[in-house]
């Protein structure tokens, strides 16, 4: 029987290379890799080794015969992928060549961060005899978005700190917590000791929601970051005392949110969730939340997966109203058009769309349609979900439009020449696109820039290599 698999996973292609038929894409060589929700094991290619499941580092791989009714949508899901005959490339070999420098002192790399990203250029720059690699966290603990910015309950997507875990224990490898960079070392500093300095600091702010009253509501990332209890945001406190709640943005970050706000706060007890944020969630009144988007049901920001995972532990509904238009025949449609329309008695989910919004009042959030008409919803918690947005680094050029350091394949560039011994890879190299694991080609192609640099002799020696 066919492997299957059974949630968004983390996409780092560790199934791609251990498959030995080649039927998991998309694979990093292939255009859609960097766009695709997921990744889809063909059922028809599949001979059942279970080579992918061993390699998976979050468990997100099944047999198809021993899925449970949860997971049984995902049996389509992954059909569905490889209708109207895709054709499909050969993968490259999972390095291509291995990484050699030229035989002078040990390379001494300088990562900023500790996030997937950061993570996945360490492993990749240690692949090389002799190197040091020396990561800088501003927290005390590491792994970034991996453990303040993935729910709780998600319980097999943390587990790829287990592989973070296993990076770190590498030879070479050390870790500084506690160092902000600009504030308790400078990009001096850095290359001063070390041949070449790696930017992985993600983007840790948040897109703003412009219009009226917008600038006194907090972020749904800002909420995801309080219960997970991020020390940045372990002081705030939320509106829990109204029944309805509204998500401005409907991506997987607003389902999260949605999720947590529903669930049944002894769900939640046995997970890493902060004790405060759990004992808020005992007292919560919210009973609806609302998730809103802007455009109709095909623009939803949502993956499949995490939406077929809200449905098996949540009540979900869309107003029949909010599906006027739903002419795309994808699965993704066809699953949001076949979601309940009616309200449940108990706590739910409500997706909304068409919906701008106008105003942020005392009492809620005013919305706007295409033709004018106003509706006004009723909420004493209002969040926005409309996306990620880096911040500039101390002594970096920026490009503010794209919120990201200018660079060409991770070497950063300023006024369209490299700056020496300065690169970046994640969400600050490419934006915040992708998953956990899309971090890892991203990391191999600005870690070989790196390497060329210093093969070329473009790196200046690292004075305490």
């Amino acid at each position: 029987m066919p492997h299957v698999v059974t949630q968004s996973c983390c996409n780092d292609a560790s199934c791609v290379h251990a498959c030995p038929v080649n039927c998991i894409h998309p694979t990093p060589d292939e255009p859609d890799f960097g766009t695709a929700e997921m990744l889809y094991i063909d059922p028809a290619a599949c001979v059942d080794c279970g080579a992918c499941v061993t390699a998976c580092p979050v468990e997100a791989i099944k047999p198809a015969g021993k899925l449970d009714e949860a997971q049984l949508p995902f049996l389509e899901i992954n059909a569905d992928f490889y209708k109207g005959g895709r054709t499909r490339r050969t993968i490259l070999a999972p390095h291509e060549k291995p990484l050699q420098v030229a035989e002078r002192e040990p390379l001494r790399v300088a990562v900023v961060g500790s996030g997937p990203s950061a993570m996945y250029a360490a492993d990749e720059l240690l692949t090389i005899p002799g190197a040091r690699v020396d990561v800088y966290e501003r927290l005390a603990s590491p792994y970034g978005l991996v453990r303040t910015g993935v729910a709780p309950d998600h319980a097999r997507t943390r587990q790829v700190t287990e592989v973070f875990d296993r990076i770190s224990r590498e030879d070479g490898f050390h870790l500084h917590l506690g160092v902000e960079i600009g504030k308790d070392v400078t990009h001096a500093d850095l290359l001063r000791d070390h041949h070449a300095v790696v930017y992985a600091t993600g983007a840790s702010s948040d897109r703003r929601l412009d219009v009226p009253g917008a600038s006194g509501i907090a972020t749904a990332t800002e909420f995801v970051a309080w219960y997970n209890g991020h020390p940045d945001h372990a002081h705030h406190e939320f509106d829990l005392a109204h029944p309805r709640a509204v998500v401005i943005g409907n991506g997987n970050v607003a389902l999260d949110v949605a999720r947590i706000l529903t669930a049944s706060p002894e769900s939640l007890a046995s997970t890493p969730i902060s004790r405060p944020a759990l004992e808020a969630l005992r007292a919560s009144a919210i009973e609806e939340v609302v998730v809103v988007g802007r455009r109709g049901p095909a623009h939803s920001a949502f993956t499949l997966a995490e939406l077929v995972g809200l449905t098996s532990v949540a009540d979900v509904v869309v107003p029949s109203a909010d599906l006027t238009g739903l002419d795309d025949a994808s699965l993704k449609h066809r699953t949001i058009a076949a979601l309940p329309s009616e309200p449940t008695a108990g706590r739910r989910v409500t997706l909304r769309y068409f919906l701008s919004p106008a105003e942020i009042t005392d009492t809620g959030v005013t919305f706007t349609r295409a033709s004018g008409e106003a509706e006004h919803l009723k909420a004493g918690l209002v969040l926005s979900s409309i996306g990620y947005r880096a911040r500039p680094l101390p002594d970096l050029p920026f490009d503010d439009d794209r919120a990201v350091v200018p660079n060409d394949k991770g070497r950063v560039m300023d006024a369209g020449e490299p700056v020496p011994g300065t690169y970046v890879t994640g969400w600050i190299k490419r934006g915040p696109t992708g998953f956990i694991g899309t971090n890892k080609s991203c990391a191999r192609e600005t870690v070989r820039q790196l390497v060329a640099d210093y093969n070329a002799g473009r790196l200046a020696p690292a004075l305490t290599a």
